[in-house]
């Protein structure tokens, strides 16, 4: 079991040895000599207008065996974004869905799953041929003791490959990245689902039936419970730290009936579980010893350290918290105390790009150990070929958009991602990085931009008053007036609804004129309109990720809440729960 206190931690180095940019030079080429051969007769790598050069200039050459193709690539090959590859993945909408249409697309062969973004933006979601070659994930660790895993395996469609003759011949399951990543790393396949319904992963709390559930609600008092049932679990797992958050409300709301479920020994009546809930029943037992144990401890706003009375052993929380999820840490360290580590296991998006954490604990400090290719731009230069550097060549400080080449064949696709780098791994001399921020998210006003690093900051400004604290926010471009301005959607604890709230404009506002000290003058003379400010009842944050989870069809495990809000019909959503306007 990981502990922090039993592990040395890892300090990145200033500059990068030479024996460390040998090792890295020649490890990129072979995985990028690898990606090539094995793509360059896909239809993407043979048709698409953006590697037109590359393909007259390795026309006659030995891809697997001639190492001027990797220069020819580097050279030749422009970063490039979704709508290159939007042509030819709309191929698997067309129904029939003809095996002649979509066969080695952008890869060799059929992809197993086509995965869907979050759409935290809210524009259409974006979908992704993935592989099982790229899927299987050495993160997801063997636990020794009883872990609570939050996680979700449901899919929105299966999907037929027919032939000419209309024989089926492949099945592609439309689902998200993360469930993909578990059924790939566990071997579930979707044709022997039924075979494990009644069963429990070893060392998992919930039955496996409970990664089916597919709403909001349910999936959160359903893992509640069973997290209660047992208290020697040692460690808690769940992609983004909101969801946790959400679980803890679940708790608080739920608390009467969760009790009275585990003192009868019986899943309650609730919506949307038939079809896993004789699975779940069978491991619910009438337990009142621990039902009385739970009463007496009380739900989890009661007291600080709750987690802590409840499971005894309890030692981690591993989930993401970095960036805008950064927001929900202070009211999730105040549920578990100050003795359980919160560690955030690293960096994750629907492309397949993943960034695995050096240390345990919340330090942010990830590496891009992957067996695809990262290359890397600095967010001060235009997307070119020329401006793509390597990772050898990465500056410690600099911020830099990730460049992806992967396995299931997206050809420097440019993340919308920009990550800081801090310096070099002293065991492999790879990069290391801590998320910055979403590029596409921002607010541009007339005299300057607000990124979502800027966001962050105002909420931090928030949070140093007394008693305030904000637990989620989202932020919008407020053009009520003729003086566009950001406009910020906070869900602030109870029990500053009635005390300092008023300071809260206050404090938006002089913390936006700390990032922007020359706009002061603007705002005297009206030519700049300070931050708006508006306060939502409590829990709307999390019943925003029901209603994107219930209506939309959004992982439970993705659903995100976006630091800028463009999505008319979540601002309409958001706007009808809006208690106060400062």
């Amino acid at each position: 079991m990981l502990r922090k206190t039993t592990i040395s931690a890892i300090h990145p180095l200033s500059s990068l040895s030479p024996e460390h940019e040998l090792l890295l030079r020649e490890y990129t080429d072979s995985r990028l000599r690898k990606i090539i051969s094995g793509n360059i007769t896909t239809r993407f790598a043979t048709s698409s207008s953006s590697l037109a050069d590359f393909r007259l200039a390795v026309a006659n050459k030995d891809a697997k065996n001639d190492a001027t193709v990797l220069d020819d690539f580097r050279r030749l090959v422009p970063p490039t974004d979704y709508d290159s590859y939007r042509p030819f993945i709309t191929k698997f909408t067309e129904r029939p869905c003809k095996l002649s249409e979509v066969e080695n697309l952008l890869a060799p062969g059929l992809p197993d799953f086509l995965c869907g973004s979050s759409s935290t933006s809210g524009r259409e979601p974006k979908v992704f041929l993935r592989y099982r070659q790229s899927l299987r994930d050495q993160s997801i660790p063997k636990f020794s003791g009883k872990v609570a895993d939050i996680y979700t395996i449901g899919y929105r469609d299966l999907l037929q490959v027919v032939t000419d003759s209309g024989e089926a011949v492949h099945t592609v399951v439309l689902s998200f990245s993360s469930a993909a990543r578990w059924r790939t790393t566990m071997n579930w396949t979707i044709e022997t689902d039924d075979t494990r319904m009644a069963s429990v992963v070893p060392g998992h709390v919930a039955p496996w039936a409970t990664a089916l559930i597919t709403h909001h609600r349910p999936f959160l008092f359903i893992h509640a419970l069973f997290a209660l049932v047992d208290p020697h679990i040692d460690q808690f797992r769940v992609l983004y730290i909101p969801t946790f958050r959400d679980i803890v409300h679940c708790i608080q709301e739920e608390w009467d009936v969760l009790l009275s479920s585990i003192r009868d020994g019986t899943i309650p009546d609730i919506e949307h579980i038939d079809h896993v809930r004789v699975h779940l029943q069978g491991h619910m037992h009438p337990d009142p010893k621990r039902a009385e144990e739970l009463r007496h401890i009380g739900p989890p706003l009661s007291c600080s350290g709750w987690a802590q009375l409840v499971w005894p052993r309890l030692t981690a929380l591993t989930s993401i918290c970095s960036g805008v999820f950064a927001a929900a840490l202070p009211k999730v360290r105040m549920v578990l105390g100050p003795n359980i580590t919160i560690h955030n296991p690293g960096y994750v998006c629907t492309e397949g790009l993943r960034g695995k954490a050096i240390n345990f604990g919340d330090s942010g400090d990830i590496i891009l150990e992957t067996e695809d290719i990262v290359e890397f731009l600095d967010v001060t230069n235009k997307p070119t070929t020329d401006n793509i550097i390597q990772a050898w060549d990465v500056q410690p400080g600099k911020l830099y958009q990730p460049v992806y080449t992967s396995r299931d064949g997206l050809w420097r696709y440019l993340i919308d991602d920009i990550l800081q780098a801090v310096g070099f791994h002293p065991h492999n001399g790879l990069p290391v990085f801590k998320f910055f921020a979403r590029k596409n998210l921002s607010i541009r006003l007339p005299v300057c931009q607000i990124t979502e690093t800027d966001l962050l900051d105002l909420i931090r400004a928030i949070n140093m008053q007394e008693n305030m604290t904000v637990q989620e926010f989202t932020a919008v471009l407020d053009d009520r007036d003729s003086l566009e301005t950001v406009g910020l959607f906070l869900e602030i604890t109870e029990d500053a609804l009635d005390s300092n709230v008023q300071l809260i404009k206050q404090n938006a506002l002089e913390a936006f004129l700390v990032m922007h000290t020359d706009h002061q003058e603007q705002v005297d003379t009206g030519r700049l309109r300070p931050p708006t400010v508006r306060i939502v009842k409590p829990g709307t944050f999390m019943e925003y990720r029901q209603w994107k989870v219930d209506t939309m069809g959004v992982s439970i495990s993705q659903v995100k809440v976006p630091a800028v809000m463009w999505d008319l019909k979540a601002l309409k959503w958001m706007m009808e729960r809006v208690v106060m306007e400062l």
